[in-house]
């Protein structure tokens, strides 16, 4: 990925519903393909979606056998006028008693095969835009209503799923993890570039304006010159929220980390040395700080690869992220 044309990326399903718009403003029926739901081993996660037409796809649901098997079917949909759509159960277990997807890889998944009409367009035109100014909102997916957009309601899960006859399944848009940033320099700008295919919305602050690697990173949905005494006020708590700090030096990570230790988020990570984080964590003992609060804060962050330039610093990172999220 060049720097000099990159852009923040946008979510996942962008590409799915702007192939979705070019195919029926052309006239040519597209089915939508969605995991709505998705345990243990299986391919494609809950939320994964394609668009499909009788001779191209965009996007993805897991890849493999399975994928194709779906875009068969969903093709094979789009040949029959006003097809209803379509949930299938499909049991990863050689043993299971029904519903066996001929897969070995013992999860479970339940996939929806939707063709969309002409009709489908206006709210497909307004979830692009939701998905492009990064504005919350719901996208709700039934047997009733086909596909809808609703407002954004506060303390909802990220996904859920109602089954049987009058089944539905909602989301919230967009990004469902976000990331911010606490210093923009170099590893910033590394990381910040390995993020933008990872699924997170990224916010990087500095408090130096005129610093080039933030001024011109151009990986990061937000950006933003703040001071540090109020770093607080600049970030949102939550179950989704990642916070890491690599400032300019020991002094700004300590004073950042000061104004974070109460903040309820997912993740709290601090850039650095072990002496420098063993010094950090003994001067916030001096100070009070208990125990359970300093064992939330991740330090040195990133997976121990013996990373050594701000992109390897950036992988080892991100893969603790990962590690991070995908852990019940």
């Amino acid at each position: 990925m060049d720097i000099l044309t990159a852009s923040p990326p946008a979510p996942r399903d962008m590409l799915v519903w702007q192939h979705a718009t070019a195919n029926l403003r052309a006239g040519i029926p597209v089915a939508l393909l969605c995991v709505l739901n998705s345990v243990g081993s299986s391919p494609g996660r809950q939320g994964f979606k394609m668009s499909v037409t009788a001779v191209s796809m965009a996007g993805s649901i897991g890849g493999g056998i399975m994928e194709h098997k779906f875009v068969e079917k969903a093709r094979g949909l789009l040949l029959q006028d006003a097809a209803a759509p379509v949930v299938r159960h499909q049991v990863h277990r050689r043993e299971a008693p029904a519903d066996r997807s001929g897969l070995i890889c013992s999860g479970e998944q339940w996939i929806l095969v939707l063709p969309l009409h002409s009709a489908d367009l206006p709210v497909i035109l307004e979830l692009k835009q939701l998905l492009r100014a990064h504005i919350p909102g719901q996208l709700r997916l039934s047997a009733a209503h086909r596909v809808e957009v609703l407002a954004a309601e506060p303390q909802v899960p990220a996904y859920a799923l109602h089954l049987g006859p009058d089944w539905y399944y909602t989301e919230q848009l967009g990004f469902q993890d976000h990331v911010t940033i606490v210093g923009g320099g170099h590893v910033a700008l590394a990381l910040s570039r390995v993020l933008a295919a990872l699924e997170f919305e990224l916010t990087v602050l500095d408090d130096r304006p005129g610093l080039n690697t933030h001024l011109f990173n151009p990986f990061a949905h937000h950006k933003r010159i703040v001071r540090y005494e109020t770093l607080e006020r600049e970030i949102v708590a939550g179950p989704r929220q990642y916070v890491i700090l690599m400032t300019f030096g020991y002094r700004t990570d300590l004073l950042a980390l000061r104004q974070l230790l109460a903040l309820p988020v997912r993740y709290l990570g601090v850039m650095g040395s072990a002496s420098k984080i063993t010094e950090m964590l003994d001067t916030l003992r001096e100070e009070g700080v208990p125990e359970a609060t300093l064992a939330r804060i991740h330090a040195p962050i990133g997976l121990a690869i013996h990373s050594r330039t701000p992109e390897e610093i950036a992988i080892s990172i991100a893969a603790e992220l990962i590690r991070e999220r995908n852990t019940p």
